[in-house]
């Protein structure tokens, strides 16, 4: 899956990084903790967050993630959006529910990891 095809399957808006949109995505995770993203992530997966801080980009920084997915229409603020830009990180809002977002991701195959 695409980061492109990430953002149609969640009917989504990109912030920032549509040129990215053709990036691989492995496998996904969606969480507000980033101690558990740290905990948890693969390679190149994209992350589904409520979570609007630096933190997140920070995070996905240090973790291989390809791409930060704001679930329930959340907005980061402009300077957030800038450090993902700077970094060549999209990022993509969504109006759905974590929930739903995940379940969308992998009813089109995309798992988050071991257990699936």
């Amino acid at each position: 899956m695409t980061v492109n095809e990430v953002k149609d399957a969640l009917h989504g808006t990109y912030l920032c990084g549509e040129e990215h949109g053709e990036v691989e995505v492995h496998s996904a995770c969606g969480s507000d903790m980033m101690s558990d993203v740290l905990a948890f992530l693969k390679d190149q997966a994209v992350l589904l967050t409520g979570l609007c801080n630096p933190q997140v980009v920070r995070t996905a920084e240090m973790m291989d993630i390809v791409c930060i997915v704001f679930v329930r229409g959340k907005m980061p603020d402009q300077n957030i959006i800038e450090m993902a830009r700077e970094k060549g990180l999209p990022m993509i809002s969504t109006r759905h529910r974590m929930f739903s977002a995940c379940g969308l991701l992998y009813e089109k195959g995309l798992r988050g990891g071991a257990s699936d």
